[in-house]
Formats: C-alpha cells, sequence, structure tokens
C-alpha cells in the first residue's frame, strides 16, 4: 500500500470545494445510518454482541500464532494449498502465478480490500493478465479509472445519473434510463459471460475460522457467489487478523456485520466453503495469508485495536469528518476513522502523520463500532507517535518557551501586556484575521479573538 500523495489537510481542501460529493455523501450516509438504527434497536442483546465480538478479536489476537497454524492445518487438510505472504508483492506473485499455470488472462474478482490494498490489478496488468471487478460499484470505478471512496460502498461519491452516462459510455451503447434496475441489467449482461469463461477467480474473506479452515465471504449482489464457486480454480487472499477461532465465534459476527454495515439483519449473500470437494465449486484453491504489515500493528499493545475492524464502515457514517471529505482526502483504501488508525500503522507513521489528526474526537466513531474499537483512543496514541517521528523543532521550540512562560505569573503578565500591543497591528473588525508565518496556519482556517484589556488576575485585584 502505497502512502498518501499528499496529507490530509491538503487533499480535503480540494475534496470541500465539491458540492456533488457532499450531497451525494450526505444522502448515502444518512440512509445507511437510519437503516442501521432501527435493526440495532431490534436486539435487545446488542450491547452483550459487541462485547463478545469485542473478546474474540482480543483472544485471536493475543494468540494469533497458534490460530494461524491451526488455520493452515485445518486447510491444508481439506485439500487447499497455503501460501504465506509477507508483503503485497509476495501476495501479487502468487496470484500471478497461478494465473499464469492455467493459461489464463483474465481473472474475475469478487469485492476485496485486501487486494486493493496490495494493488493487485496493477500487479497483474503487469504481468498482462486483467482483474474484472465483478462488484457493481467496483466495476463502475474501474470502467472510469477511479478508486474507493467508501468501505462498503466504494463509489458512494457518484450519483445515478453520473453511472448511467459512464456506462453510455462503456458497456452499454444507447443506455437511456438512470433507473438503479436498469443499471444493474446492464452491469449483469456485461459480467455474465465473464462469469462462465473465467478460468480463475479471485476472493478476499470476511472471516476464516481456524478450527474448520473454513472461508466466509459475505455480499449483496451474487457476484462473489459466482467469482467463489464457477472458474475452476479459486484464489483467496485474507489478512492475517481475519481468523475466528470456531463457527460458533463466526455466529456472533454474522449477527454484527450486516446490522453494522448495510442495515440488514442479514447478508442476502452469505458464502462459506472450506477446501475442495470433487464436482462441487473449484477444483482448485489457493489461500493467501497475508501480513503486509500486520505484525508491526500487532506488536502495539493500544494500535492493535485497529486490527480488530471487520469493515462495517460503521465509523465513516457517522464521522463528521468523512461525511464532509469524502474518502479520496484520506488517500488510502481505508478511509474515515478506521483508515486514520490503520494505514498510519500498516505503512509507518511517518508516511502518513496527518491521518490521525483527521478527527474531531467526537467519538461517535466507537459507540457505533460493533467489536467496540476505541478509535478515539488509537488517534490519541498515534498523534503522539506523529509528533516524535516527524515533530519539527519549531513545534517543540514554541511548547518549551510556551512552558517557560506559563511557569511564572510575572512572566504570562508581561507576555500578556506585550501582546496587547502587538495585537493592535493585526485586529481587522474586532478579530484577528491573519497571524504572521508560522502562526499563520493556525488563522488559515479561523479567526483568533484578541487578548481582553484586562486578565483575570487583574480584574479580581490578586497579586503574586
Amino acid at each position: 500500500m502505497r502512502a498518501p500523495g499528499e496529507s490530509f489537510p491538503a487533499a480535503a481542501h480540494h475534496e470541500l470545494a465539491n458540492p456533488q460529493l457532499r450531497a451525494n455523501l450526505a444522502n448515502a450516509t444518512t440512509t445507511i445510518r437510519t437503516k442501521r438504527a432501527r435493526v440495532v434497536e431490534e436486539l435487545p442483546d446488542w450491547q452483550a454482541l459487541r462485547d463478545a465480538g469485542s473478546a474474540i478479536k482480543a483472544d485471536v489476537m493475543a494468540n494469533l500464532d497458534t490460530y494461524l497454524l491451526e488455520f493452515e492445518a485445518a486447510l491444508t487438510a481439506a485439500g487447499a494449498t497455503v501460501h504465506w505472504a509477507r508483503d503485497g508483492a509476495e501476495a501479487c506473485a502468487v496470484v500471478a502465478q497461478v494465473a499464469r499455470a492455467h493459461g489464463a488472462q483474465e481473472v474475475v474478482k469478487v469485492k476485496s480490500l485486501a487486494t486493493d490494498e496490495i494493488e493487485l490489478n496493477r500487479s497483474l496488468a503487469q504481468e498482462g493478465i486483467h482483474a474484472l471487478e465483478t462488484d457493481f460499484a467496483e466495476l463502475i470505478l474501474q470502467l472510469d479509472g477511479d478508486w474507493s471512496s467508501h468501505i462498503l460502498v466504494p463509489a458512494i461519491h457518484r450519483n445515478r445519473t453520473e453511472i448511467r452516462d459512464l456506462f453510455r459510455r462503456t458497456i452499454a451503447p444507447g443506455i437511456e434510463s438512470d433507473e438503479p434496475a436498469v443499471l444493474a441489467e446492464a452491469a449483469r449482461l456485461h459480467l455474465r459471460e465473464r462469469f462462465l469463461e473465467a478460468k480463475v477467480g479471485v476472493s478476499g474473506a470476511n472471516f476464516g475460522v481456524a478450527r474448520t479452515g473454513t472461508l466466509c465471504v459475505v455480499e449483496s449482489e451474487g457476484n462473489g457467489r459466482m467469482c467463489t464457486t464457477l472458474p475452476p480454480v479459486l484464489v483467496t487472499i485474507i489478512g492475517i487478523e481475519k481468523l475466528v477461532p470456531t463457527l460458533a465465534d463466526l455466529e456472533v459476527f454474522l449477527q454484527l456485520l450486516p446490522r453494522s454495515a448495510t442495515g440488514e439483519r442479514m447478508n442476502p449473500y452469505t458464502s462459506l466453503w472450506t477446501g475442495v470437494s470433487d464436482g462441487d465449486g473449484p477444483q482448485e484453491l489457493h489461500v493467501v495469508l497475508l501480513d503486509n504489515g500486520r505484525t508491526r500493528v500487532l506488536a502495539d499493545e493500544i494500535g492493535r485495536q485497529a486490527l480488530h475492524c471487520i469493515r462495517c464502515s460503521a465509523c465513516l457514517n457517522v464521522c463528521p469528518v468523512y461525511s464532509r471529505t469524502g474518502g479520496h482526502a484520506y488517500g488510502s483504501v481505508y478511509p474515515g476513522p478506521i483508515g486514520a488508525i490503520l494505514t498510519p500503522q500498516l505503512i509507518g507513521i511517518e508516511n502518513a502523520p496527518s491521518l490521525p489528526f483527521a478527527s474531531s474526537l467526537c467519538g461517535a466513531c466507537y459507540e457505533v463500532c460493533p467489536v467496540k474499537i476505541d478509535i478515539p483512543r488509537v488517534l490519541l496514541h498515534l498523534r503522539a507517535r506523529a509528533v516524535d517521528t516527524v515533530g519539527g523543532r519549531g513545534e517543540r521550540s514554541a511548547m518549551r518557551a510556551a512552558a517557560w512562560v506559563f511557569a511564572r505569573g510575572s512572566r504570562l503578565r508581561a507576555a500578556q501586556r506585550l501582546g496587547r500591543i502587538a495585537q493592535r497591528l493585526l485586529l481587522s473588525g474586532g478579530v484577528i484575521r491573519r497571524l504572521p508565518p508560522p502562526l499563520s496556519a493556525w488563522t488559515r482556517t479561523r479567526d483568533l479573538r484578541p487578548l481582553a484589556p484586562r486578565g483575570f488576575v487583574e480584574e479580581r485585584g490578586e497579586r503574586e
């Protein structure tokens, strides 16, 4: 995964200039939030389910080495071939090797953040292999050379008229209607033959069951079922943190995920497969266990909470920052609050130091997280690491100077007197609208109230 091309503030400033983006985001996130609230209220034990999900994830992180070996053994016993990938390059190489071995110039793909993270499509293209996105939203983005803006709804920044115009230019010449059913039918007609002809399918996995070697994908369109059953060869790439110990533990997440993600009681398609079976589904299964920075995240006692994420995107839908900037401002396949804590840890805080500051710390993300990730706490933890890692000398000098001034009342009063004199040159309409560099960064986006004519101590007549 690459580092963001620019800092979050710079990217957000650009995205905020797009009123259509904000309108699309407001409509979509409001709809999802409303549906989620309704189905969550139906469950009297919702908080108990959250507690259970959090406890299962904590157990997996504490014993990940054991569960991974158990998972590998179960997969192998069921007829799968297991590959360990330290990074994205190794994972992509496995997929390319499998495709070449079967003479496949195209693979059909299920929507997968893990494959986006490792830039699988780009890597396969360099090998002369086309990766066809079959999820409706991912297909839209692929056709237009765009990239995801939301974990669950990748094309959330597009409206249906824009999609119709795109289809007219690409896969459905002459299409006139922008009705969802018409657009879906155009995509279905485009994809159906590709499913039937595919030699290799590629998927991610929402969960892997350590005890049985079972893989699970949940989705809403049926394209995932096509990709995981029709091609004779299937490659599944799964992050090493996605394990659950048993099928009974999976039950907890199959209640938490659909309600938090799409506001549904259960996903329309829940696919589970264990190894290979003669005459039923793919006859060759490759499973790639992807690290790509996850063991580094695991080593951080506070930051490892980010690995509990089940990719529901509930935190995005309630975040006041995301709802105004959209996902592209984060410069990562993981946008929103979860991206602000996961991306800097996966690629190194020095490569994304601004992301932990992309939050108002309102706490809404923690309140809706189905596995109770304390995102605000991790944000503060990563902010401290960012300052320690890339903080400038100027900032540290300013803090030392402030500490010296605040250490004695006489110094503070002297600084206040100097400030009242200096601010006369800067006042405009009763406020300070522009400070000189380097303090100009503060007033670039806000006004500063002037110092009061008299301080609190002076008003109370108190003395040092």
